[in-house]
């Protein structure tokens, strides 16, 4: 609805000064629908000025992709096809024949631990690519007494690794890899977060690259791709792994994964990229499935006596034989503290050969776990190590445990540790005692650096208390002085109006004499050089007139 300006009656001056009004257009069947504005009112005096709209600030731009496509290359390539050997692959590790398929076991406990697998083609030069392609999520019912800390139920690393790596990815310094599902860099247990969480789902297709072009601006860098884009920008490579051979490795729980090595890629990234498959000979280097020399594989059941070290002796073995697979309780719980699973009851390990477990969930708490290794164990070609001190010790027990592998490619070997060690071992003891008396010593030092610095908090925590004390009590006592002072000047004040009223005798003699020492002093300043010294000292009024006792205080304060 529009407002109607009335109009008044003007002088006639202001009749011709006013623009004639112009002439009224006859309205047509277009306009019909149409509001008409009078010609005499303004459209600024009837509605505000529309307000400006504030431009939304600009997203910010990404950096740009220094990648580019790569250059065509005639140099010979890569003969031997990228795999995953059985020894460099985890126990729960069921692998398939054709496509690098991997999934794991999922029952009997086992689902609750890390699956490992690294391929036998390391990159050393150049700029290549491999992809993980999710197949499916493998649901997992919640442990029987299921904790708030207990591990996610799924994992997917992807990354790189040294051949002499445990396969774990970001366990150690010797590995680095990017956690898919919180989008974080993993190296050496350390983490930093260098993309958003991804949204992993069924057909998620992952890339990994690596680039150790000499020159390039992303030198020395691995960076992560989803579905073709780019979801992190290039990472550095630590220090611990520049020079080596960087071999892909994934490790996962409760997925099934295809890792494709090409030689074209699943998807396309944004530039072109050649995929390990595709490598140069000259850029990477191989690592052999190692298969004995008479076709069987070997089963070693080392005896030797309690507390003697024999743990120690089974740490140098493996040292020196990597390829060989630990069987034993120890070697179960480190698993399972790598998969993320914890201890309720600490860390502490009362026994090697028969440790406590209490993690909370029943399949590994009791023997399901075990079980399902020790069924697994015989069905896979490997070298083992089965260390059982008790169980080797015990013939009925040893014997039990020889039957499991009566497959004719594996071939049982005792090897008796006892007596004098050889040299190599004692270096070996002395060098972990002196670490331990070392870390020992350190943890001590910090536990009286922190006993030292929590009794000089606590004595200057004493001092401010006191400090503070001793002010409140001042504060205190100075506040019982004003109103102790305070009631004294009441109790003055009624008192000396009590005895007014009763004694006015003395009130008189008291002014009196109050009176002369005031003319006194008065005298004094007159003879200093008063300007009237008789009407100070008369206490008259300038008419002349006396004034009255009860006003003499007054009318001396106006003087």
């Amino acid at each position: 609805t529009q407002r109607q300006r009335r109009r008044l009656p003007v002088g006639p001056a202001l009749a011709m000064a006013a623009p004639a009004p112009p002439a009224k257009k006859q309205r047509t069947d277009d306009d019909a629908g149409d509001d008409e504005q009078p010609a005499d009112t303004p459209m600024a005096d009837e509605a505000p000025a529309a307000a400006e709209k504030t431009p939304a600030p600009a997203a910010p731009e990404p950096p740009k992709e220094l990648e580019e496509d790569a250059a065509a290359c005639s140099k010979p390539r890569n003969a031997e096809p990228v795999v995953f050997h059985v020894q460099d692959t985890t126990m729960n590790i069921l692998p398939s024949t054709s496509n690098n398929l991997l999934m794991s076991l999922t029952d009997g406990g086992i689902q609750h631990l890390l699956a490992g697998a690294r391929a036998n083609v390391g990159v050393t030069k150049g700029r290549y690519m491999f992809e993980v392609k999710v197949i499916e999520y493998v649901n997992v019912p919640e442990p029987t007494t299921a904790r708030q800390n207990t591990p996610p139920k799924s994992v997917l690393r992807i990354g790189l690794a040294t051949s002499s790596s445990h396969l774990f990815l970001g366990e150690s310094a010797e590995s680095i890899c990017f956690d898919a599902h919180s989008g974080d860099l993993v190296h050496n247990k350390q983490r930093s977060r260098v993309s958003y969480k991804l949204n992993v789902q069924q057909g998620s297709v992952f890339a990994v690259v690596v680039n150790l072009e000499q020159g390039h601006p992303n030198q020395k860098t691995i960076s992560l791709f989803k579905d073709g884009m780019r979801v992190s920008q290039p990472q550095a490579l630590p220090e611990s792994l520049i020079g080596k051979a960087l071999f892909p490795t994934v490790s996962f729980k409760n997925v099934t994964t295809c890792v494709h090595f090409g030689p074209e890629p699943l998807t396309p990234l944004p530039f072109r990229c050649r995929m390990v498959q595709d490598a140069t000979k000259t850029d990477v280097t191989l690592t052999k499935e190692e298969k004995p020399a008479d076709g069987k594989y070997e089963v070693l059941f080392p005896v030797g006596l309690p507390d003697e070290g024999t743990f120690d002796w089974l740490d140098t073995f493996l040292e020196k034989n990597p390829k060989y697979t630990e069987l034993s309780d120890r070697m179960i719980l480190d698993w399972a503290e790598k998969s993320g699973v914890r201890r309720q009851k600490g860390n502490a390990r009362s026994c090697n050969d028969k440790p406590e477990r209490h993690f909370g969930v029943r399949e590994l708490d009791d023997d399901s776990l075990r079980r399902t290794i020790l069924a697994m164990a015989p069905l896979q070609k490997r070298n083992y190590v089965v260390m059982e001190v008790k169980g080797n010790l015990l013939e009925e027990s040893r014997k039990a445990m020889v039957a499991q592998f009566s497959d004719p490619m594996f071939k049982k070997v005792a090897d008796v540790v006892v007596g004098a060690p050889p040299a190599d071992y004692k270096k070996r003891v002395q060098a972990a005692i002196l670490k331990e008396k070392q870390e020992r010593s350190d943890k001590l030092f910090e536990l009286q650096k922190l006993e030292k610095r929590r009794k000089k908090m606590m004595e200057q925590k004493k001092k401010e208390a006191e400090k503070a004390a001793k002010k409140a009590a001042k504060e205190a006592k100075k506040k019982i002085e004003e109103v102790k002072k305070k009631a004294a000047a009441e109790a003055a004040k009624k008192k000396a109006a009590a005895a007014g009223e009763e004694e006015k005798p003395e009130e008189k003699e008291e002014e009196k004499e109050e009176e002369k020492e005031e003319e006194e002093e008065d005298t004094a300043m007159t003879g200093a050089g008063s300007e009237h010294p008789q009407r100070l000292v008369g206490h008259s009024h300038p008419s002349g007139a006396e004034v009255p006792p009860g006003h003499r205080d007054t009318f001396r304060d106006l003087f």
